[in-house]
C-alpha cells in the first residue's frame, strides 16, 4: 500500500500537466481557425476600393497655387466649386468630390458627344421616343421629319429640352441606352472618376457626378466652339419644319436673366433629388471662370457671389 501511494502522486501530477499541454493547444488551433475565419471574412466583406481625392482629380484641374477665395455661402450647397476655365485652377471648393445627381447637368456631355459625332449640317430624323419625355422641353418636334442637329442642340442647351435629348442621342447611337454608353466611355477617357450616365437628359437619379469632374468637363465644353456659340445666346428664332416655319427660344441660364456682366454659358438641371444644379460661365477681359453649384438654394445669387469673388481676387 505504501509503493502504491509512493506511485499514485507523481502518475496525478503527470497526468495533469499532459492535461493541459492538450488544452493549450485545442486553445491555440481554435484560436488561429477564428484569426483564419477572420481574416477570411475581412477579405471577402472588405469595401471596394474608392479612390483618394488626389487620384480623383482629372486632368487639367488643379488644387495648388494662388490666389485662393474666401467665402461662405449661406446656406451652403450640397458641394461646389469656383474653378478658372484658361487654366485649369481652383479658386474656391466645397464638397468637390461629392458624388450627387446632377440633373440635366446631365445634357453638357450629350452636347459634348454630339458635336464630336455629328458636323454642322447634319440633320436628325424624330421618332417616337423623341416624344415620348417627361419634364422639360421643346415641345414642338415633328414625328417623322428631319430636322438641323443644331437647331436641336440649341433647344437641347437654352430650354433644357429632354425631347431634344432623345432625338439627338437617337441620331448619334441609335437609342438613349446605347448613347449613355458612349457618355460613359467619353467620361472615363476625360479621367472623370466621379461621372456615371444612364441617359442622354439627366432625370434618373443614377446620372451622377461630382463638382471637379464637372470643372473638368466644361473646361473641355467651352473649347467646342459651336458649343460655346450656344450657350452665350440670350434667345433664338431658327428655321424649322413646323407650322409659322420658326423655332423661337430662350435660355434658362438665371444669369442671363440677372444680367450679369460677361455671361457666356452654361447649363442649369433641377430634380427633385438632385436639387437646383447649375454651371455658370462669364469671362471678364482675359479669364474665363465657371461657378459649379449642385443642390444649391439660390443658383444664380450664389453662382454670383463666387464669379465675383473670384474675378476681384484675379484683379479683372
Amino acid at each position: 500500500m505504501r509503493r502504491g501511494r509512493r506511485w499514485a502522486l507523481p502518475v496525478a501530477v503527470g497526468v495533469l500537466i499532459l492535461a493541459a499541454v492538450g488544452a493549450a493547444v485545442i486553445a491555440s488551433v481554435g484560436n488561429a481557425g477564428r484569426r483564419h475565419r477572420r481574416a477570411a471574412l475581412a477579405t471577402t466583406q472588405r469595401p471596394p476600393h474608392k479612390p483618394k481625392p488626389k487620384s480623383a482629380i482629372p486632368d487639367g484641374i488643379s488644387f495648388k497655387g494662388s490666389p485662393k477665395v474666401h467665402i461662405r455661402l449661406r446656406p451652403r450647397a450640397a458641394g461646389g466649386l469656383l474653378v478658372d476655365l484658361d487654366t485649369g485652377h481652383v479658386l474656391w471648393s466645397h464638397a468637390p468630390f461629392a458624388v450627387r445627381p446632377i440633373a440635366s447637368l446631365t445634357k453638357v456631355m450629350t452636347a459634348l458627344l454630339v458635336v464630336e459625332h455629328l458636323g454642322k449640317r447634319a440633320n436628325a430624323k424624330i421618332g417616337a421616343d423623341a416624344l415620348h419625355y417627361t419634364g422639360s422641353e421643346v415641345g414642338v418636334l415633328p414625328l417623322g421629319k428631319k430636322v438641323p442637329v443644331t437647331a436641336l442642340l440649341y433647344g437641347l442647351m437654352l430650354p433644357s429640352g429632354n425631347d431634344a435629348a432623345v432625338a439627338l442621342a437617337d441620331r448619334v447611337a441609335g437609342s438613349d441606352q446605347q448613347f449613355a454608353t458612349l457618355m460613359n466611355k467619353r467620361a472615363k477617357q476625360l479621367g472623370l472618376r466621379c461621372s456615371h450616365f444612364s441617359s442622354s437628359y439627366g432625370l434618373q437619379n443614377d446620372n451622377q457626378s461630382c463638382p471637379v469632374d464637372l470643372a473638368a468637363l466644361s473646361r473641355v465644353v467651352m473649347r467646342k466652339p459651336r458649343i460655346e456659340k450656344i450657350v452665350a445666346a440670350v434667345h433664338v428664332n431658327l428655321p424649322f419644319p413646323i407650322r409659322g416655319g420658326r423655332l423661337d427660344l430662350w435660355s434658362h441660364n438665371p444669369l442671363i436673366r440677372l444680367r450679369y456682366p460677361g455671361t457666356i454659358g452654361l447649363k442649369t438641371g433641377f430634380t427633385d433629388a438632385a436639387g437646383r444644379c447649375f454651371i455658370g460661365v462669364a469671362r471678364h477681359g482675359n479669364r474665363t471662370l465657371a461657378a459649379i453649384l449642385l443642390n444649391s438654394p439660390d443658383i444664380g445669387g450664389q453662382a454670383r457671389q463666387l464669379l465675383d469673388a473670384g474675378f476681384h481676387a484675379l484683379g479683372v
